[in-house]
């Protein structure tokens, strides 16, 4: 696991993923017995792993990936390290013949990505990317609702994202600053242009064409010693997604932006039998025969409780963790030999749309996937 001292790769893969999937017991298998895992700790940083192993326990660490990867016995790498020191580690971890799961983006462009995809396929290693946001109980509902039918044809798709990110003079900011520089892999659409795409074709359909808009709102911030810096990198970014179907997708991202909703993203989505609102962990639905017949009148106040009008979907099963849910999905089909669904050619795709994205903003205009 190389890249877990950082807040994603400790908390949800490291904390709250395999170390959870280790103290209880293993992933369950069909004949009854337990696959179980046990982390090797690869960083660049000594005393963080050190700290790091001996607090949960782990019994190997290191700061040499390419004798890791040569000696040791663990049969996956897992990277969660920052994009632009990704390439190059997968590539040697698929050349040691390790399977790999990977954070996104997996790489720092499209031609990156697509030598990723052909390291897999030359040294026959199973691949996959981290797709979280699929296993959270919000979209998990979102999903059994399109299945089901629910809301007939869909005609569009509505997604906030975001919150106000501190620029680390008035409050220590909430995020790493490598995030707000382009120069070390940082900007909202490359972060989360990947994140929609596997988002929107995973439930409602293919991307097939973009039109955004990218800016960087706050221009200079402070980093994690208090000094100010230019920030190069995109912090929001506003886009009309062309999905198959001639479904239509408007998702706003940004990290300048104050949250007035029940979650950090939601996604409402409008069909011609019903609608609902999706976050990361609830989901609201209005049906056709109990949608209200509201008038616009702008001399009067509207005393209509339209949030109230809503019904929330019950849980209707124990929705755990989604990013240890993922995780035993890899783990389970490396151990099966079979692929992962979403795979190096999924994130590649995503970084496609990054692409079109970026090239939208920059020429003012809609492009084609």
């Amino acid at each position: 696991m190389n890249g877990v001292t950082g807040r994603m790769g400790y908390r949800q893969h490291l904390l709250r993923s395999i170390l959870a999937i280790r103290d209880d017991g293993g992933v369950p298998l069909p004949d009854g017995t337990r696959l179980q895992v046990e982390p090797v700790l690869v960083g660049r940083n000594a005393d963080k792993l050190g700290r790091l192993a001996a607090q949960h326990g782990i019994a190997d660490w290191t700061t040499d990936l390419d004798t890791a990867l040569a000696e040791d016995p663990a049969p996956i790498y897992f990277d969660a390290q920052v994009t632009s020191e990704r390439k190059k580690a997968i590539l040697k971890a698929a050349a040691a013949g390790k399977h790999v799961y990977t954070e996104k983006p997996i790489a720092e462009s499209v031609a990156e990505g697509q030598e990723l995809v052909d390291a897999a396929e030359k040294h026959g290693i199973l691949n996959g990317v981290v797709h979280d946001k699929l296993y959270l109980p919000g979209l998990v509902k979102l999903k059994r609702l399109i299945d089901g039918g629910f809301f007939g044809r869909i005609l569009s798709v509505r997604g906030e994202f975001g919150y106000w990110v501190f620029e680390g003079d008035y409050l220590p900011a909430q995020r790493p600053s490598w995030n707000y520089r382009a120069q070390d892999g940082g900007g909202m659409v490359l972060d989360m242009f990947c994140h929609w795409n596997y988002v929107l074709e995973n439930l409602f359909g293919r991307v097939e064409a973009v039109t955004a808009k990218a800016v960087t709102h706050i221009p200079e911030r402070w980093d994690e010693q208090g000094d100010p810096y230019a920030a190069t990198a995109d912090d929001a970014a506003y886009a009309i997604f062309e999905l198959a179907g001639d479904v239509i997708a408007q998702v706003n991202s940004s990290w300048a932006v104050r949250v007035e909703r029940k979650e950090l993203v939601e996604f409402q989505v409008d069909g011609t039998h019903g609608s609902a609102v999706a976050g990361l962990f609830g989901c609201r639905i209005q049906p056709r025969e109990v949608t209200p017949k509201p008038v616009w009148n702008p001399d009067l106040p509207t005393t209509e409780d339209f949030r109230g009008q809503w019904q929330e979907v019950p849980d209707n099963q124990e929705f755990g963790n989604g990013f240890r849910a993922q995780w035993e999905s890899f783990l389970l089909d490396v151990h099966a030999g079979r692929p992962h669904p979403y795979d190096f050619a999924a994130g590649v795709r995503g970084l496609r749309l990054v692409d079109a994205g970026l090239q939208s903003s920059a020429e003012g205009r809609r492009v084609a996937l």
